[in-house]
C-alpha cells in the first residue's frame, strides 16, 4: 500500500492525543450503554409480561443495532481514522434530544438525563477540538491541498 492510499495521514502517524482517546472512550461508553439497554429491554420482553412482547423485542434489537454506530466510531477514533469523527459527532447530536426528554421526566430518569447531556457535550467539545481535528488529518474549508 503506497503512502497515498494509506488510511492514516502522514501527519497523524504520531501518538494519539489524550483528547482523542477521551472522545473515543465517551463514544464507546455510549455504545456500551445502548447495548446494555437493548439487552435489558430484550430480556424483559422475552421473560417478563410486557404490554406488547413484539414491540419490546423489536425495541431491544433496535437499540443493539443502533449501538454499532458509536462503537464503530469509537474504534475508528482509537485508530485515528478521519472517517470516525462524523459518526461520533452524529451520535452526540442524537444524544442531546434524548437527554432533554429524560430531563423532562418526573422520575429516576432525571439523573440519567444529566449524565447523558454531560457526556454528549463533553464528547462534542473533544471531537471538534483543534488537536483532535489535526490528529485525524481533517482539514477545514479552504485548507484542501492538491492531492495529485
Amino acid at each position: 500500500m503506497s503512502s497515498e492510499q494509506s488510511p492514516v495521514a502522514p501527519e497523524t502517524a504520531g501518538a494519539r492525543p489524550r483528547r482523542l482517546t477521551y472522545a473515543a472512550a465517551l463514544t464507546g461508553l455510549e455504545g456500551l450503554a445502548l447495548v446494555v439497554g437493548g439487552i435489558w429491554i430484550l430480556v424483559l420482553g422475552v421473560t417478563g409480561a410486557p404490554d406488547d412482547r413484539q414491540q419490546a423485542v423489536t425495541g431491544g434489537i433496535t437499540l443493539i443495532v443502533l449501538a454499532l454506530l458509536p462503537l464503530l466510531a469509537a474504534r475508528g477514533l482509537l485508530g485515528m481514522r478521519s472517517w470516525s469523527r462524523g459518526p461520533a459527532v452524529i451520535t452526540q447530536i442524537m444524544a442531546l434530544p434524548v437527554a432533554y426528554n429524560l430531563l423532562q421526566a418526573d422520575s429516576m430518569a432525571i439523573p440519567a438525563g444529566i449524565a447523558l447531556a454531560a457526556v454528549a457535550v463533553a464528547a462534542l467539545v473533544l471531537l471538534v477540538n483543534g488537536e483532535t481535528t489535526r490528529a485525524l488529518g481533517i482539514r477545514g474549508p479552504g485548507n484542501v491541498q492538491d492531492q495529485r
